[in-house]
């Protein structure tokens, strides 16, 4: 039987290191590439044919997030898993929004972690099991369609919406982005002054009410 092929990307190389010594005796999964950050996982996966891309969902250049975006934005027919060390309602929502095949905690035992492959790989889909089958069900229930309106907002200025959405700091955004704090701030106060809101919460529920992020 052919095994199933997995890419991993994660910017912690002991992620990496702990999923692959757990599959080394593995005769049902094969990894066949990794990365460490988003970009280089776009790269890898243009040259090779991952069954299922799993991504740290908090990374350099570009998130777990971004990355599963780009893929469906191009009709990409590779599944994937986001990794994370949260279990809240917010972060799972936005995967599911962003077309993700699956949600999985990093604390997560083998044999959940294995079968989280398994059913990606066959075309299910694995959230978990912290997060209700309801809230899925209700985020994924046809919606009547909310105005549209992008505020002109700029790539970077997208990317910072998305961030500032995860709950991340103005720091962890320069961390995360490979730019300085300073040039964080500016960005986040230009995109906030663009939607017209005067705190993160709301500017949350905006982008929520616009369908960004």
């Amino acid at each position: 039987m052919e095994k199933i092929k997995l890419i991993l990307v994660d910017d912690h190389p002991l992620v990496i290191t702990g999923i692959k010594a757990m599959l080394e005796d593995s005769t049902e999964f094969e990894i066949i590439g990794d990365a460490y950050d988003g970009q280089q996982a776009l790269s890898l996966v243009e040259h090779l044919i991952p069954d299922v891309l799993v991504l740290d969902i908090r990374m350099p250049k570009l998130t777990g997030i971004e990355v599963v975006k780009e893929l469906k934005s191009k009709g990409s027919p590779i599944k994937t898993l986001l990794l994370s060390m949260h279990d809240s309602e917010e972060y799972v929502l936005h995967s599911i929004k962003a077309g993700a095949d699956g949600y999985l905690l990093k604390g997560a035992t083998k044999e959940e972690i294995v079968k989280a492959f398994r059913i990606i790989a066959n075309g299910g889909k694995y959230f978990t099991g912290e997060v209700s089958a309801s809230i899925i069900k209700n985020f994924t229930t046809q919606r009547p369609q909310q105005p549209k309106n992008d505020f002109n907002l700029t790539k970077r200025e997208l990317q910072i919406l998305n961030l500032v959405l995860e709950g991340l700091s103005n720091q962890e955004i320069a961390d995360a982005l490979e730019i300085s704090k300073r040039t964080a701030e500016v960005h986040r106060f230009n995109l906030m002054k663009k939607m017209g809101v005067k705190n993160p919460m709301e500017l949350a529920n905006k982008a929520r009410e616009y369908q960004l992020g």
